[in-house]
């Protein structure tokens, strides 16, 4: 299907959307530009409603005045006369990321063709109207009243459809008369940062964002995260984003085309927003150093980028701070990520990045998903500083700046890592559940009703701040980290890794740590046509029920997330997935013969659920 037209937008943002589609239209950043130096108003932008009075969406917007003396500035009118109607049925709100969960902050689907069973769904001009409708959305949003125009930064990370997504989200943006801020390649925290930077020559802040970006998934998806100056998005927001952008789209289908005309736009700026981002980042290393310009000066840090977005790192936060680099790897964007999934979660991800600190004889590691908006580290001796190992350290950093304060964590965090920040650490633990957006805004709650915190983090590697606008940013917090290590070594510059692997020194480990899946068939009779997730919470029931009847087991006496069970000498959790058909099980112990035990238990008490595929637990005990 051909991409909507900028009048498609306009009726459709105006007058009860009325959108059309139309072969050959030009995207802002395939049109006419030019480098202005003195613009002073885009009266050819003004978007004029004549006749037309918007019902569910918001009031007409006005020229945006002047961008500045150094923006570039393209020319969005539309071109080309062929005209398809469309003809594709798209369900929109297949496309929320989660959708059944209590976490789907997001979009997400598939951008390019090619794997088998996976149909293109985040086609362009689907793109184009989920732009348009974030438009209509934020209008409302910030209760907009008469002539109002907004600006809008929109970025991406690395992945092969991110340029083509990135033209149809300007062109739905600037269809329905708003502006755009191009970022190009960027981080998911920085598009956040970009609603809070006060910087009139970048025409910041922007009145949202937009990053397209499916994380750590395969090459062949992408989608879309939003963000206000309050944060992302809730799931609500999604659901209402979506359904707006399925009116756009369907409306197209009604529209006449004789009723084609050309149709005044938004306007596009190109603007370098990881440049000033990576600044702020410098400045507060500097800072904790007592303003030394090089305060990591003769530290070797590589870092691994994994072909995404995080390649920046190195040459505007690293080499200003005076560190070496030299061994740094997959700092190059490649969308088809040749070298490794870019995810501190996966195994081959954090060998790669552990070999090559090995290898360099490295200070410290720093690996980075696709969109940064997650890291871990390794120490000089190879030691990965992830999931527990990583939340500990940065409790430990948190609780030495505000003693006592509770520390947020998703649902499969050890029992060793609770004991480490209650016992030693001095601070509070509270576990809540899987979903960094559930971390966050429960770590927010608390603060509304009085209980500080100031850490909300997931073993995924999220990790959001209340000092940083409670946004998850993978490069802030080893912003953190290096914040230690620049004030230590202004008092010692030997000082290297080590300082931050003491911190968690105390730290209990199971020897045993495994995650088994359980999924079920939601074609199995045994559903008797209910949902996967009402079958799920009935498996949960009964291993509830199971449990109370074993001495040997103790359920979680506060738990916000399945069933976690202590016992043998361990624990384990067995939980619904926020996404899929799966019970995720989660087992934790000191030894493989005690694992084996929980294991059991959970076998036992779930085996008569024969939607449930059990394989891989069966296969788990026998060994």
């Amino acid at each position: 299907m051909a991409a909507l037209s900028a009048k498609t937008i306009q009726n459709a943002f105006w007058a009860q959307h009325r959108p059309r589609t139309r072969h050959g239209t030009s995207y802002p950043s395939d049109s006419c530009s030019l480098n202005t130096h003195g613009v002073h108003s885009f009266q050819e932008c003004r978007l004029t409603s004549a006749n037309t009075s918007a019902k569910w969406l918001n009031t007409p917007s006005t020229p945006w005045i002047c961008f500045g003396k150094q923006a570039n500035i393209s020319c969005n009118a539309a071109q080309g006369s062929s005209v398809a109607l469309p003809s594709e049925k798209v369900d929109f709100l297949k496309l929320q990321n989660g959708r059944a969960g209590l976490c789907c902050s997001d979009i997400r689907g598939v951008a390019v063709a090619g794997v088998e069973s996976e149909p293109v769904n985040l086609t362009e001009p689907v793109t184009e109207a989920i732009a348009a409708a974030f438009a209509a959305w934020l209008l409302n949003k910030k209760k907009a009243d008469g002539l109002r125009r907004l600006r809008i930064s929109v970025g991406h990370d690395s992945r092969i459809s991110a340029h083509k997504l990135q033209n149809a989200v300007t062109s739905g943006i600037t269809a329905a008369g708003h502006d755009v801020l191009q970022f190009g390649l960027a981080s998911t925290p920085a598009m956040f940062n970009s609603t809070l930077t006060e910087d009139e020559k970048n025409h910041c802040p922007v009145d949202g964002a937009i990053m397209i970006t499916a994380s750590h998934l395969p090459y062949n998806r992408n989608g879309l995260k939003f963000f206000t100056n309050d944060g992302g998005l809730n799931k609500g927001d999604i659901k209402d984003i979506l359904e707006r952008a399925s009116r756009i789209y369907k409306e197209s289908a009604q529209h006449s085309i004789q009723e084609l005309e050309e149709a005044s736009r938004g306007v596009v700026a190109n603007v370098d927003y990881m440049s000033i981002y990576a600044s702020d980042l410098v400045q507060a290393v500097r800072k904790s150093a007592g303003d030394k310009e090089k305060p990591l000066e003769g530290l070797h840090i590589v870092v691994d980028a994994g072909n995404g977005a995080g390649g920046f790192f190195v040459d505007k936060v690293l080499k200003p701070l005076g560190a070496v680099t030299t061994g740094s790897q997959f700092l190059e964007p490649d969308g088809l990520f040749p070298n490794h999934i870019p995810n501190p979660e996966d195994k081959n991800a954090m060998k790669a990045i552990t070999k090559a600190v090995l290898d360099n004889k490295a200070d410290l590691g720093i690996i980075f998903d696709t969109d940064v908006d997650r890291s871990a580290a390794v120490d000089s001796s190879g030691r990965e500083l992830n999931r527990n190992r990583l939340i500990a350290l940065m409790a430990a950093i948190v609780l030495e700046e505000h003693p006592g304060t509770t520390i947020v964590t998703d649902s499969v965090t050890s029992d060793g890592l609770t004991a480490f920040i209650e016992n030693k650490l001095g601070g509070k633990h509270h576990r809540f559940k899987r979903g960094y957006k559930n971390v966050i805004d429960e770590a927010i709650r608390l603060n509304s009703i009085g209980e500080e915190s100031h850490l909300a983090m997931e073993t995924s590697g999220h990790g959001a701040l209340k000092e940083n606008h409670w946004l998850d940013d993978g490069a802030y917090l080893m912003v953190k980290l290096l914040n230690k290590l620049a004030a230590a070594r202004t008092l010692n510059s030997s000082i290297g890794s080590k300082i931050l692997t003491d911190l968690v020194e105390g730290l209990e480990e199971a020897a045993v740590t495994v995650e088994i899946r359980l999924k079920i068939d939601q074609n199995h009779a045994d559903l008797k046509g209910g949902s996967f997730r009402d079958y799920g919470e009935s498996v949960l029931k009964h291993l509830e029920n199971t449990i109370s009847n074993d001495p040997n087991l103790h359920k979680a006496p506060k738990n916000y997330e399945g069933v976690r069970v202590s016992g043998y000498g361990g624990w384990f959790l067995l939980r619904l997935s926020l996404h899929d058909p799966v019970l995720p099980l989660n087992i934790e112990a000191p030894n493989n013969e005690d694992a084996i035990k929980l294991g059991h238990a959970v076998l036992a008490a779930v085996s008569e659920f024969s939607a449930l595929d059990v394989t891989a637990l069966n296969k788990f005990v026998q060994q």
